[in-house]
């Protein structure tokens, strides 16, 4: 698929993916205006004394890591959930998590609430509630014995020090002594002191070890949450921005897709691509709905789409230089595509060009010619192949178009293959070329029945008509196929119903306003050139 395909296929479904893109800006947006602004508050938590300790232990510090995972898990648990609820006296609590920095002892606990103040208070108790899970919590008796033993710790660590003031300056003063008495007690005093040093010290490490200095599996606060100055969510204009390009991506894909699940013809590449046909021409949609409506190159013969029927005329004529084509085939792959208003247009251009052209409605099965030139169907195609004379004057119907003439189908008959395969068929199409230059005829569907392709072996070519977005590739295909099977010669395609802007022709024409006054105006659809 080349680049040009894309784009293509872009601007086709460009409202699809419009229109994705605004239901989910307009779906996001009603859902967002009702949302209140939000609130966060977080609340960080050490876990164990490393930061305390001058030399911490690999050990410590990786025992201290997975201890932060296993405390992350433990404040989504129901019991701190309801320890929380229960001290802030809340039946609910909102949106938080709790998630360990990486690489560090860090617990954060996030959140996440419409009230700012509430959002700090559950963050800051919900740190108390899982202080309270690990060890380094203790009651209020052990608290009060905690804090007997820190005064000890205090008292001992003065006593050593000014023990230690003490035993410097007995040693000081020891250097100036002379008498041996005064050395020998001041040396006593001395080694007393340090006795009394090493016993504080004893006791100030047991002290130290009953509280738990320096315990890995402890919690405690680092920062704790405060009340939040300015909402952090939701951020509208992000959310917005992610919808529209979410609507945007979905637009695409469902364009691509529906391109790709879209078989039919629509372009005249298809058609070479599919059928190996080359397109003749390219013609818009008639407006209208009543079979005497579709003669518009009669009616409006100014008209851009009158002018597409020349173009058929003109590249019908440069594709058979070498042998001129006198009986033409038109056909389509199924019913209602086209064919019968083609021939009829065709016929009419022919005919305005000077040649003598006879439309014979060859299909017997749903005849629609006579309804488009308005004339009778009783005595026509069926009645020359029956009768013994081959043509009659009654037969060949006035169009009111000069040089236009039409056989009509006449009687429908049971065996309609048959009759147009017979060699009464052919006796008749060599005494039309008598009475004409160019004799075109309608045949019913190539894939629904075998006239097309049994009339096909008696005409110098087949024309075939596609309706775009409509005829698949692969009944174009198969037609073009069966037509090639039997040794029709088969010309090209016409592109019907074509969209103005989409794929067409570049025409510069006239036309004549309601006033019948004339202006000229020059008026362009994209061109696909044929080859």
């Amino acid at each position: 698929m080349e680049l040009s395909s894309y784009v293509k296929t872009l601007w086709r479904w460009a409202w699809l993916i419009a229109l994705g893109v605004a239901v989910a800006l307009g779906s996001t947006f009603l859902a967002v205006r009702e949302q209140p602004p939000t609130y966060q508050a977080s609340t960080t938590l050490v876990v164990g004394q490393i930061l305390q300790q001058q030399q911490p232990t690999y050990t410590d510090i990786y025992t201290a890591q997975d201890l932060a995972q296993t405390y992350a898990t433990i404040a989504a648990r129901r019991t701190v959930r309801e320890a929380t609820m229960k001290a802030l006296g809340l039946t609910w609590l909102p949106e938080y998590s709790a998630t360990p920095v990486a690489n560090t002892q860090l617990l954060e606990l996030r959140v996440v609430d419409t009230d700012p103040e509430r959002a700090a208070a559950v963050a800051n108790e919900l740190a108390n509630q899982l202080i309270l899970q690990s060890p380094g919590s203790r009651s209020a008796e052990e608290a009060q014995r905690q804090g007997f033993v820190r005064a000890q710790l205090d008292d001992l660590e003065a006593s050593i020090e000014a023990t230690k003031a003490e035993i410097a300056r007995q040693q000081a003063a020891l250097a100036g002594m002379f008498s041996a008495r005064e050395i020998a007690d001041t040396q006593s005093q001395i080694a007393a002191l340090q006795q009394k040093l090493s016993n504080d010290q004893t006791n100030y490490g047991q002290l130290l070890a009953f509280l738990g200095e320096g315990s890995v599996n402890s919690l405690s606060i680092v920062e704790a949450a405060v009340v939040p100055s300015a909402p952090s969510g939701p951020g509208k204009m992000r959310t917005l921005l992610m919808a529209g390009a979410v609507g945007l991506v979905l637009g695409v894909a469902t364009a691509f897709l529906l391109e790709y699940l879209d078989d039919t013809i629509k372009t005249p590449e298809d058609i070479e691509k599919t059928a190996r046909l080359t397109t003749l021409a390219g013609i818009s949609r008639i407006p209208g709905a009543k079979p005497e409506e579709r003669l518009i190159t009669v009616k409006h013969p100014k008209s851009p789409i009158s002018e597409a029927y020349r173009v058929l005329r003109t590249n019908l004529q440069f594709s058979s230089l070498d042998r001129p084509i006198r009986t033409l085939v038109v056909t389509s792959p199924n019913p209602t595509e086209g064919k019968s208003t083609t021939v009829a247009n065709l016929g009419a251009v022919m005919a305005q060009a000077g040649k003598r052209v006879i439309i014979v409605d060859s299909d017997l099965r749903r005849p629609v010619q006579h309804r488009i030139f308005g004339v009778e169907n009783r005595e026509g195609l069926t009645e020359a192949l029956l009768q013994p004379e081959l043509l009659t004057d009654g037969q060949l119907k006035v169009t009111g178009v000069e040089n236009l003439r039409l056989l009509n189908t006449g009687a429908l008959p049971p065996n309609p293959s048959e009759l147009l395969g017979s060699h009464r068929m052919g006796q008749l199409v060599e005494r039309l070329k008598e009475e004409a230059d160019v004799i075109l005829f309608d045949s019913p569907p190539a894939l629904a029945v075998t006239d097309a392709s049994v009339l096909a072996m008696l005409a110098d070519g087949v024309l075939l008509v596609l309706d775009t977005g409509r005829t698949r590739r692969s009944a174009a295909k198969e037609t073009a196929e069966r037509l090639r099977q039997v040794g029709a010669n088969v010309l090209g395609a016409a592109l019907n119903r074509l969209k103005p802007g989409r794929s067409g022709y570049y025409y510069y024409y006239y036309y004549y306003s309601q006033d019948g006054s004339k202006r000229r105006k020059k008026k362009g659809l994209r061109r696909w050139l044929t080859k």
